[in-house]
Protein backbone atom coordinates (compact mmCIF):
# COMPACT_ATOMS: atom_id res chain seq x y z
CA UNK A 1 0.00 0.00 0.00
CA UNK A 2 1.32 3.45 -0.90
CA UNK A 3 1.68 6.49 1.30
CA UNK A 4 -1.60 7.51 2.91
CA UNK A 5 -2.77 11.04 2.17
CA UNK A 6 -4.56 13.37 4.58
CA UNK A 7 -6.19 16.74 3.97
CA UNK A 8 -6.27 19.11 6.96
CA UNK A 9 -8.89 21.87 6.74
CA UNK A 10 -8.13 24.30 9.56
CA UNK A 11 -8.05 28.12 9.58
CA UNK A 12 -5.89 28.51 12.71
CA UNK A 13 -2.42 28.50 11.19
CA UNK A 14 -0.59 27.40 14.35
CA UNK A 15 -2.86 24.37 14.77
CA UNK A 16 -2.75 23.49 11.07
CA UNK A 17 1.06 23.69 10.97
CA UNK A 18 1.50 21.61 14.13
CA UNK A 19 -0.93 18.93 12.92
CA UNK A 20 0.65 18.80 9.47
CA UNK A 21 4.19 18.55 10.85
CA UNK A 22 3.25 15.68 13.18
CA UNK A 23 1.36 13.83 10.43
CA UNK A 24 4.33 14.13 8.07
CA UNK A 25 6.62 12.71 10.76
CA UNK A 26 4.21 9.76 10.92
CA UNK A 27 4.76 9.19 7.20
CA UNK A 28 1.56 10.69 5.79
CA UNK A 29 1.33 12.93 2.76
CA UNK A 30 -0.43 16.09 3.96
CA UNK A 31 -2.16 18.98 2.20
CA UNK A 32 -3.70 22.03 3.90
CA UNK A 33 -6.68 24.27 3.31
CA UNK A 34 -7.72 27.27 5.41
CA UNK A 35 -11.40 27.76 4.59
CA UNK A 36 -14.49 25.82 3.58
CA UNK A 37 -14.53 26.34 -0.20
CA UNK A 38 -10.83 25.61 -0.67
CA UNK A 39 -11.17 22.57 1.60
CA UNK A 40 -13.88 21.07 -0.59
CA UNK A 41 -11.89 21.82 -3.76
CA UNK A 42 -8.73 20.28 -2.27
CA UNK A 43 -10.52 17.08 -1.25
CA UNK A 44 -12.11 16.74 -4.69
CA UNK A 45 -8.75 17.29 -6.39
CA UNK A 46 -6.57 15.05 -4.22
CA UNK A 47 -9.00 12.25 -3.21
CA UNK A 48 -7.39 11.76 0.24
CA UNK A 49 -7.59 8.72 2.51
CA UNK A 50 -8.81 10.85 5.44
CA UNK A 51 -9.83 14.43 6.24
CA UNK A 52 -9.12 16.32 9.47
CA UNK A 53 -11.78 19.02 9.49
CA UNK A 54 -12.32 22.01 11.78
CA UNK A 55 -15.95 22.80 12.59
CA UNK A 56 -15.61 26.60 12.50
CA UNK A 57 -14.23 27.81 9.17
CA UNK A 58 -14.46 30.94 7.03
CA UNK A 59 -16.40 30.73 3.76
CA UNK A 60 -18.71 28.03 5.05
CA UNK A 61 -18.37 25.84 8.09
CA UNK A 62 -17.10 22.31 8.56
CA UNK A 63 -20.60 20.85 8.50
CA UNK A 64 -21.13 22.12 4.97
CA UNK A 65 -17.65 20.93 3.95
CA UNK A 66 -18.50 17.48 5.31
CA UNK A 67 -21.82 17.35 3.44
CA UNK A 68 -20.19 18.30 0.15
CA UNK A 69 -17.21 15.97 0.29
CA UNK A 70 -19.40 13.01 1.29
CA UNK A 71 -21.64 13.49 -1.75
CA UNK A 72 -19.06 11.93 -4.07
CA UNK A 73 -17.64 9.04 -2.02
CA UNK A 74 -17.41 8.07 1.65
CA UNK A 75 -14.19 9.43 3.15
CA UNK A 76 -13.23 9.13 6.83
CA UNK A 77 -13.59 12.50 8.57
CA UNK A 78 -12.19 13.44 11.97
CA UNK A 79 -13.85 16.68 13.06
CA UNK A 80 -12.23 19.22 15.36
CA UNK A 81 -14.48 21.44 17.46
CA UNK A 82 -13.81 24.17 19.99
CA UNK A 83 -17.31 23.65 21.38
CA UNK A 84 -18.19 20.64 23.48
CA UNK A 85 -21.89 20.92 22.68
CA UNK A 86 -23.75 17.64 22.24
CA UNK A 87 -25.88 19.28 19.54
CA UNK A 88 -22.83 20.34 17.52
CA UNK A 89 -21.34 16.86 17.84
CA UNK A 90 -24.56 15.10 16.81
CA UNK A 91 -24.97 17.38 13.80
CA UNK A 92 -21.37 16.69 12.79
CA UNK A 93 -21.90 12.94 13.03
CA UNK A 94 -25.16 13.30 11.16
CA UNK A 95 -23.54 14.87 8.09
CA UNK A 96 -20.82 12.25 7.79
CA UNK A 97 -18.08 12.77 10.38
CA UNK A 98 -16.72 9.52 11.80
CA UNK A 99 -15.22 10.89 14.99
CA UNK A 100 -14.45 14.17 16.71
CA UNK A 101 -11.93 15.77 19.03
CA UNK A 102 -12.63 18.79 21.22
CA UNK A 103 -10.01 21.53 21.31
CA UNK A 104 -7.55 21.70 22.95
CA UNK A 105 -6.39 18.19 22.07
CA UNK A 106 -3.07 16.37 22.22
CA UNK A 107 -1.32 15.54 18.98
CA UNK A 108 -0.71 12.07 20.39
CA UNK A 109 -4.44 11.44 20.70
CA UNK A 110 -5.08 12.90 17.24
CA UNK A 111 -2.56 10.51 15.69
CA UNK A 112 -4.03 7.56 17.60
CA UNK A 113 -7.53 8.40 16.35
CA UNK A 114 -6.32 8.75 12.75
CA UNK A 115 -4.49 5.42 12.79
CA UNK A 116 -7.55 3.74 14.30
CA UNK A 117 -9.86 5.24 11.67
CA UNK A 118 -7.63 4.06 8.83
CA UNK A 119 -7.32 0.58 10.32
CA UNK A 120 -11.10 0.41 10.60
CA UNK A 121 -11.49 1.34 6.94
CA UNK A 122 -9.12 -1.50 5.99
CA UNK A 123 -11.03 -3.98 8.15
CA UNK A 124 -14.35 -2.82 6.70
CA UNK A 125 -13.09 -3.26 3.15
CA UNK A 126 -12.12 -6.83 4.01
CA UNK A 127 -15.43 -7.55 5.73
CA UNK A 128 -17.31 -6.09 2.77
CA UNK A 129 -16.22 -9.09 0.73
CA UNK A 130 -18.49 -11.25 2.89
CA UNK A 131 -21.91 -11.64 1.29
CA UNK A 132 -24.13 -11.45 4.37
CA UNK A 133 -27.51 -9.82 4.95
CA UNK A 134 -28.75 -9.52 8.54
CA UNK A 135 -32.36 -8.69 9.39
CA UNK A 136 -33.14 -7.39 12.83
CA UNK A 137 -36.05 -5.36 14.19
CA UNK A 138 -37.19 -4.28 10.73
CA UNK A 139 -33.63 -3.24 9.81
CA UNK A 140 -31.81 -4.96 6.93
CA UNK A 141 -28.01 -4.82 7.19
CA UNK A 142 -26.19 -5.72 3.94
CA UNK A 143 -22.58 -6.24 4.97
CA UNK A 144 -21.17 -6.64 1.46
CA UNK A 145 -22.74 -3.52 0.01
CA UNK A 146 -22.53 -1.68 3.36
CA UNK A 147 -26.14 -0.61 3.07
CA UNK A 148 -28.92 -0.40 5.62
CA UNK A 149 -32.62 -0.35 4.87
CA UNK A 150 -35.46 0.37 7.23
CA UNK A 151 -38.54 -1.03 5.56
CA UNK A 152 -38.40 0.23 1.98
CA UNK A 153 -36.15 3.20 2.82
CA UNK A 154 -32.37 3.15 2.50
CA UNK A 155 -30.76 4.94 5.44
CA UNK A 156 -27.46 6.78 4.96
CA UNK A 157 -24.97 5.94 7.70
CA UNK A 158 -21.39 7.05 8.15
CA UNK A 159 -18.78 4.28 7.96
CA UNK A 160 -18.46 4.29 11.76
CA UNK A 161 -22.22 4.15 12.31
CA UNK A 162 -22.48 1.18 9.96
CA UNK A 163 -19.64 -0.65 11.72
CA UNK A 164 -21.29 -0.08 15.11
CA UNK A 165 -24.67 -1.39 13.91
CA UNK A 166 -23.05 -4.41 12.24
CA UNK A 167 -21.13 -5.24 15.40
CA UNK A 168 -24.21 -5.11 17.62
CA UNK A 169 -26.52 -7.06 15.31
CA UNK A 170 -23.81 -9.69 14.81
CA UNK A 171 -23.83 -10.32 18.58
CA UNK A 172 -27.51 -10.45 19.64
CA UNK A 173 -27.96 -10.66 23.39
CA UNK A 174 -24.43 -9.45 24.15
CA UNK A 175 -23.99 -6.35 26.29
CA UNK A 176 -20.89 -4.33 25.42
CA UNK A 177 -19.22 -1.74 27.62
CA UNK A 178 -18.16 1.52 26.03
CA UNK A 179 -14.54 0.43 26.42
CA UNK A 180 -15.23 -2.82 24.55
CA UNK A 181 -16.96 -0.98 21.72
CA UNK A 182 -14.10 1.50 21.47
CA UNK A 183 -11.65 -1.39 21.17
CA UNK A 184 -13.69 -3.65 18.89
CA UNK A 185 -15.40 -1.10 16.62
CA UNK A 186 -13.22 2.00 16.79
CA UNK A 187 -9.94 0.16 17.33
CA UNK A 188 -8.88 2.40 20.22
CA UNK A 189 -6.66 0.27 22.47
CA UNK A 190 -6.81 2.48 25.55
CA UNK A 191 -10.57 3.08 25.72
CA UNK A 192 -10.26 6.83 25.11
CA UNK A 193 -13.39 8.65 24.04
CA UNK A 194 -16.33 7.08 25.85
CA UNK A 195 -18.53 10.01 24.86
CA UNK A 196 -17.81 9.17 21.22
CA UNK A 197 -19.79 5.95 21.67
CA UNK A 198 -22.69 7.79 23.34
CA UNK A 199 -22.82 10.36 20.54
CA UNK A 200 -22.86 7.71 17.81
CA UNK A 201 -25.62 5.78 19.59
CA UNK A 202 -27.73 8.95 19.81
CA UNK A 203 -27.17 9.63 16.11
CA UNK A 204 -28.16 6.06 15.22
CA UNK A 205 -31.31 6.25 17.31
CA UNK A 206 -32.34 9.35 15.39
CA UNK A 207 -31.84 7.58 12.07
CA UNK A 208 -33.00 4.04 12.86
CA UNK A 209 -35.35 4.44 15.82
CA UNK A 210 -34.81 4.36 19.57
CA UNK A 211 -35.68 0.68 19.92
CA UNK A 212 -32.73 -0.77 17.97
CA UNK A 213 -30.03 -0.10 20.58
CA UNK A 214 -30.83 -0.28 24.28
CA UNK A 215 -28.86 1.23 27.13
CA UNK A 216 -27.87 -1.17 29.88
CA UNK A 217 -27.44 1.26 32.76
CA UNK A 218 -24.10 1.04 34.49
CA UNK A 219 -22.72 -1.22 31.76
CA UNK A 220 -23.09 -0.04 28.16
CA UNK A 221 -25.14 -0.96 25.09
CA UNK A 222 -26.76 -3.97 23.47
CA UNK A 223 -29.13 -4.84 20.66
CA UNK A 224 -32.62 -3.82 21.70
CA UNK A 225 -34.74 -6.52 23.33
CA UNK A 226 -37.47 -6.09 20.74
CA UNK A 227 -34.99 -6.06 17.86
CA UNK A 228 -33.40 -9.48 18.23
Amino acid sequence: MGTRSIVVVEDEETIASAVAARLRREGFRVELAGDGPSGVALVERTDPDLVVLDLMLPGFDGLEVCRRIQEHRPVPVLMLTARDSETDILVGLGVGADDYLTKPFSLRELIARIHALLRRVERSEGAAREDLVLNVGGIEVDTRRRRIRKGSQEIHLTPTEFDLVRHLVSHPGTVFTREQLLQEVWGYPDGLGGRTVDSHVRALRRKLGSELIRTVHGVGYALGEDAS
